[in-house]
């Protein structure tokens, strides 16, 4: 099977869920990308690869704790040419994640260069890791 097609979960850390199986109606036929996360001291960094899909054509949503990630592929099909055989039948991406209590939603950056999305989301301030000062008396 395309790796493109499957519709298995990753693998979940702590800072992230996976709710594939909460997916809205809309998604219905839309593909699951491949997604890896890292997380590091700062934060998790998230990496879709969504091949096909044009920046433009790729919506980031945080909605509470919920982030979803859509994008639509064009299969420019030169004209007067039909295929005869097509791996991959759908043109949409869709997956969502639940964010971790650690997470700040509010500065959720992204970026999208050769295919892969990259998405970093740092920690909250009271999850980051500090530094306290000793004092000496």
């Amino acid at each position: 099977m395309n790796t493109m097609t499957q519709t298995r979960e990753a693998p979940q850390t702590p800072a992230t869920k996976s709710s594939a199986a909460q997916t809205p109606t809309r998604a219905e036929g839309a593909l699951l990308p491949p997604v890896d996360v890292i997380e590091d001291a700062t934060g998790i960094t998230l990496y879709a690869d969504m091949p096909g899909v044009a920046k433009d054509r790729v919506q980031l949503r945080v909605e509470g704790e919920q982030l979803t990630l859509e994008g639509e592929m064009t299969l420019a099909v030169p004209q007067g040419m039909e295929a005869t055989h097509a791996e991959v039948q759908r043109s949409r991406y869709h997956r969502a994640f639940t964010l971790s209590k650690e997470l700040d939603p509010d500065k959720v950056g992204a970026e999208m260069s050769h295919g892969v999305l990259r998405v970093r989301i740092p920690k909250a301030a009271h999850a980051q890791p500090r530094r306290v000062q000793v004092q000496v008396s």
